[in-house]
């Protein structure tokens, strides 16, 4: 098994502020996969995400934890997508500051 991404944004949000605001956003963070045709599944346990989607006919699953001063994704890439790990993970990190970023 290849080893995850991970990417902490920090927020000064609060951990309730932050949820929303990760629930209210996770197509635009979805979307930024490859080839996503959809989630497969998704649910949360308390603060933690957890979910699966399609890409490139591929599964990429994940958790994305929502703490107090940040939000932590961890997400594997199978097969191909670990070809594009590096520029996924920048892209996510961008999306993740967009969403937790205080207006």
């Amino acid at each position: 098994m290849a080893t995850p991404i991970i990417i902490s944004v920090p927020h000064q949000l609060g951990r309730a502020e932050a949820r929303r605001r990760i629930e209210a956003g996770f197509a635009k963070i979805i979307n930024l996969l490859p080839g996503s045709s959809g989630v497969r599944s998704e649910r949360w346990d308390g603060d933690r995400l957890i979910f699966s989607v399609a890409a490139l006919g591929q599964t990429v699953s994940g958790v994305i934890d929502v703490l107090d001063a940040a939000v932590v994704m961890e997400i594997e890439l199978p097969g191909v997508l670990r070809v594009i790990a590096g520029s996924l993970k920048e892209r996510l990190q961008k999306m993740g500051q967009l969403l937790l970023t205080r207006k």
